[in-house]
């Protein structure tokens, strides 16, 4: 019989119906700019940037002016968070397991120094050499499913809701942040919804989709454009549709325009590398980044 992952058992464990009151969203971007810029991140800091390190900055910046959803509930009572932590979900053993990578303080961070802490997170989780997600494994390998249950309801709450640390047990404060990201857009999948995980206990979950050419209407006309879908799974505790409607504002102006992070309101006059390169991403001839 195969072995069973731990993310298969941590799965099995924490299942159950769904209690939570969650609300649903999804938002069309034209990526245009967003591609334009990333290339532009490319070639002028030489570190693989994609589309998901460009969203989490975005959804960073739109939870820094969001102080009802950054934060935790405890006790009844809404806490904020004094810092935009966002976590990306991190593929490994091919898909067979998930890990955690978070980026602490991510609104006060460019686009690079987010790209180069996740390298550096998912390297060291692809080795073997993440501290705290082996000691994590190693306990969910020993127990069975059904003692896992209460076991990871438990810490959930310790960490996620009080804010404990239990370092013997490779258990950090707020392990999630305020947001969990994943992309199932590197599947070529153009749309899902992240499924609430309880135990993390954050209230929003943001899900990428792939960036696809469709046609849109501009000024009264017809055109091909790249555009992308993200998807959100939101705790209704934490706020109602009009924040909702903010929230999605916000990440809709940093990735409509990303110049914007730069203290720029538009594009450089002239990008690094030749014309040809600049028309043809454009056109949408060059290839999209895929995602992390």
């Amino acid at each position: 019989m195969k072995k069973m992952t731990t993310r298969r058992k941590l799965a099995i464990a924490t299942w159950a119906s769904p209690r939570e009151g969650n609300i649903y969203g999804k938002l069309t971007v034209d990526m245009t700019e967003a591609l334009r810029y990333i290339e532009h991140l490319r070639r002028t800091s030489g570190e693989k940037i994609t589309v998901t390190h460009l969203v989490g900055r975005a959804v960073a910046e739109a939870l820094a002016h969001a102080p009802s959803l950054n934060g935790r509930i405890f006790l009844g009572r809404y806490i904020p968070h004094k810092t935009v932590d966002v976590t990306y979900l991190v593929a490994l053993e091919e898909g067979a397991d998930l890990a955690k990578a978070k980026v602490n303080e991510a609104d006060k961070k460019t686009v690079v120094d987010i790209a180069k802490e996740l390298r550096g997170l998912a390297g060291r989780l692809h080795k073997g050499k993440d501290e705290n997600f082996e000691k994590n494994k190693g306990l969910l390998r020993i127990l069975p499913t059904f003692m896992l249950r209460p076991l990871i309801w438990l810490t959930g709450y310790l960490t996620g809701a009080m804010g404990v640390e239990m370092k013997a047990l490779g258990l950090e404060r707020f392990p999630f942040g305020s947001c969990i990201i994943t992309s199932v857009g590197m599947f070529g999948l153009d749309e899902g919804f992240a499924p609430p995980t309880p135990f993390a206990r954050v209230p929003v979950y943001v899900l990428l989709g792939a960036v696809n050419d469709r046609p849109v209407v501009i000024d009264g006309e017809v055109v091909v454009r790249p555009q992308m879908t993200i998807t959100a799974t939101i705790d209704h505790r934490f706020l109602d549709g009009f924040q909702g409607g903010v929230l999605a504002k916000i990440v809709r102006s940093v990735l409509e325009n990303p110049w914007q992070l730069d203290g720029s309101k538009a594009p450089p006059a002239q990008l690094p590398g030749s014309n040809e390169d600049t028309t043809a991403l454009e056109a949408g001839a060059v290839e999209a980044p895929k995602d992390l």
